[in-house]
């Protein structure tokens, strides 16, 4: 009994310890229609690891978001550029078809369905409530749409972090997150699981004083990209490792 309750001890000391991410550094720069870019890196001191964050962060007062279809496999630079929005990430996941996978409405128009799956548990959408992020089975559509994308999965619910997420498999991640005192984030993380990177979102002041109270993962790994157009008229750019079907941007309303 008692080596049971030493093991026990030891776990929780390790797990604790394991989730113990903090703020090491944060740089941001002005952008387009009060979008800021923030530079981040935390580390988790107890398991010797850093990551590097960028995020767009916006007011959903101020701007809205757009889901722009690629089906020509454009990079994000040079999409961002011909729309003339602020900022965009890489969209969802897609087949190898290059066919998207789960819901998308584009300009107030769905080209594909809400679909039930175990991974898309999330959808990132816009309306005349602003930005949100909902479960999937929790969509509907009494109101008018603009822009909708299904993914996942979810990370952060009630501003707690999603139990149950894989914590081996590292990769770098996009991922949406909305935040209280009406924030919106957009942003890439250097290489983590989803485990930490729930574990980040939820637990550090990535947003300042705003609180995340959702977030849900995005296509990652190779899919993964960011760009942000600067107040001088330059750019800042992580650029895909490969095309995409389609990305997720912020415009002014």
């Amino acid at each position: 009994m008692l080596r049971l309750r030493t093991f026990v001890l030891f776990f929780t000391v390790v797990a604790a310890a394991h989730a113990d991410w903090n703020v090491l550094s944060v740089a941001s720069e002005p952008g387009r229609a009060g979008i800021e870019h923030r530079h981040i890196v935390v580390e988790n001191t107890g398991a010797d690891q850093r990551a590097d964050l960028d995020l767009a962060i916006f007011s959903g007062k101020s701007c809205t978001l757009r889901v722009i279809d690629n089906p020509d496999g454009q990079t994000l630079a040079a999409v961002m550029k011909g729309e003339k929005c602020g900022c965009g990430v890489n969209g969802g996941y897609f087949d190898t078809n290059f066919e998207p996978i789960g819901l998308r409405i584009v300009n107030e128009e769905m080209f594909v369905p809400l679909r039930r799956a175990r991974l898309i548990t999330g959808v990132l959408l816009a309306s005349s409530r602003g930005v949100q992020i909902v479960r999937s089975r929790e969509f509907s559509r009494p109101q008018k749409i603009a822009a909708a994308i299904q993914c996942g999965p979810f990370l952060v619910d009630v501003s707690q972090r999603v139990r149950g997420l894989n914590n081996s498999h590292r990769a770098r991640r996009t991922f949406a997150a909305t935040a209280t005192h009406d924030r919106v984030l957009l942003g890439v993380c250097s290489e983590v699981s989803l485990a930490d990177l729930a574990t980040i979102l939820a637990t550090t002041r990535i947003a300042g004083d705003s609180r995340i109270e959702r977030a849900m993962n995005l296509d990652g790994g190779s899919s993964s990209a960011f760009w942000f157009a600067r107040e001088n008229g330059s750019a800042f750019s992580i650029p895909a490792q490969k095309p995409v079907r389609d990305f997720v941007a912020v415009a002014p309303k």
